[in-house]
């Protein structure tokens, strides 16, 4: 396998409220489109072996938006964003109202109803492991394309520690906007980030000038 290739859904009006979108499955925006068509032409500059996909419509709109056409994706229930429970649809000020000080990544989530029963942390952790397990076990013909893994923010976090060999809590030091690329690879063996948050629209205050990202280490 060549890099981790990660993506993150575009904007959905329940993203731009900062609202927790666990299972809850909002569209995306014109504005979340228009990011994903963004990222086209960075993912056609790769060699892509395959993309796996949550099966929520938000992340599988965007894969449609900015894959290459071609690209076999493949819809992994294990890439579903974190589990919020009773705090699905809530916003970190509204929980703070009645728990003060409250950490998603330090207090977790309470149980919610039968459709959003919660995930603890180490749940999240193993659903990641066994995604990274899955992508990095190419067959040798393509030993050097890349795959693609296009899902939610915190998912990917978590999934980028564990990359990292780090504990799933460690996600909470990568912030990952919507719509952003960010690139895992190695580097004399050792698992590295090779490039983070990248962004290649420029209307975002203090985010770049609006030329394409360059890959970063």
């Amino acid at each position: 396998m060549g890099e981790l290739l990660l993506v993150r859904h575009g904007e959905t009006e329940w993203s731009t409220a900062g609202r927790h979108t666990g299972r809850t499955d909002p569209p995306l925006t014109e504005e979340g489109e228009r990011q994903a068509l963004a990222l086209a032409p960075l993912l056609a500059r790769r060699r892509i072996a395959r993309a796996l996909c949550s099966p929520l419509r938000r992340a599988a709109r965007t894969a449609e938006l900015s894959l290459p056409p071609g690209t076999g994706v493949r819809l992994e229930s294990g890439l579903m964003e974190w589990d919020y429970g009773a705090y699905e649809g809530l916003t970190t000020a509204e929980i703070r109202q009645t728990r003060p000080g409250w950490d998603l990544w330090r207090d977790g989530v309470p149980p919610g109803d039968g459709n959003h029963p919660g995930e603890t942390l180490a749940q999240v952790g193993e659903r990641c492991d066994t995604i990274l397990a899955r992508a990095t076990a190419a067959p040798d013909e393509d030993r050097d394309a890349d795959v693609v893994l296009i899902a939610h923010g915190h998912v990917l976090r978590v999934l980028t520690a564990r990359w990292l060999g780090q504990p799933p809590a460690d996600g909470a030091l990568y912030r990952l906007d919507t719509s952003a690329l960010c690139v895992l690879g190695t580097e004399h063996g050792r698992h590295v980030i090779a490039g983070w948050n990248l962004l290649p629209w420029p209307e975002f205050p203090g985010r770049g000038s609006g030329q394409e990202p360059t890959r970063r280490s």
